[in-house]
């Protein structure tokens, strides 16, 4: 990323607090209600103050375990259901009626269910938290190996290549765009959820303590949440990206395309060509 981009956004960020400040500190009341609204000045002393604490850090360190078991289950059980669907049509016909019952209801939904089944809650939010990130990999991943074309499976099946071979070698790589795709999408609804499941049944975690400053009015104490969920939220997302530009280092650059067309070479006319004069060469011949 450039300097200006860099800048850019940088810049876009302080205008929204410059706003923000503006909008609090002046008290505005204009179909929306911002009296009642902390200051940016008075969020930021509140996540100073709660930084020097260790119950902060608890519930940081509380939330990110949280999400990164159920994440990391919810990765790999679905690249492995979504791609045995779009391998396997018998697969395809016992899993798929069950999941397409089953994913529209929302993850937090299962609150209930995850305190019937699981014994303690911190169990139930990473089941919760595993819930909400399978699908949207279940179904990127059954799109990304649907999609791959027939022609390098039977290229490695001319080599001598087994079924194996094929999975790791051909299909695998070849639907690592569409996958990180899903994950990217599911690590944000992770986040939604386990934070909803940590206001509702939760001891510890982000989610929790923020809840527990809404009961007791302390307006700063919920921006400091919801600022700390923001960015555990942007950080865990841009990690899952940055890993997916990694492992897809062998798929052309967006920058490729523009540059091969500009390195080009211009098609000459056809009078610059040796041995093949033009028409008016011609007709000044023939008339002559």
């Amino acid at each position: 990323m450039t300097g200006g981009r860099r800048l850019l956004r940088a810049a876009s960020l302080g205008a929204a607090l410059l706003v923000w400040q503006g909008l609090t500190s002046l008290d505005v009341n204009v179909w929306l209600r911002f009296e009642q609204f902390p200051t940016v000045g008075e969020v930021a002393s509140a996540f100073a103050e709660r930084a020097g604490t260790g119950p902060y850090w608890q519930d940081l360190v509380s939330s990110l375990r949280r999400i990164v078991t159920g994440f990391a289950l919810a990765a790999v059980l679905g690249v492995a259901v979504g791609t045995a669907i779009a391998r396997s049509r018998i697969t395809a016909d016992v899993l798929g009626p069950l999941l397409e019952v089953l994913r529209p209801i929302p993850a937090i939904a299962l609150v209930p269910v995850a305190i019937l089944l699981f014994p303690s809650n911190e169990q139930g939010i990473v089941f919760i938290t595993c819930t909400a990130a399978f699908f949207p990999v279940v179904v990127s991943t059954r799109h990304a190996v649907g999609a791959l074309t027939p022609v390098w499976e039977e290229a490695v099946l001319t080599m001598g290549g087994g079924r194996a071979r094929i999975l790791f070698s051909v299909v695998l790589p070849g639907a690592l765009p569409g996958i990180f795709g899903g994950l990217s999408v599911g690590i944000g609804v992770a986040w939604i959820c386990v934070i909803s499941a940590e206001m509702i049944s939760g001891e510890y975690g982000v989610g929790y303590r923020t809840w527990q400053d809404y009961t007791v009015i302390d307006y700063p104490g919920v921006f400091v949440g919801m600022v700390t969920i923001g960015a555990l939220g942007w950080l865990t997302s841009t990690a899952v990206e940055r890993a997916g530009r990694r492992l897809t280092r062998w798929l052309p650059a967006r920058t490729a395309a523009p540059a091969a067309r500009s390195a080009r070479p211009v098609r000459s006319d056809r009078s610059d060509r040796p041995g093949r004069p033009d028409r008016t060469t011609l007709t000044k011949e023939v008339s002559s």
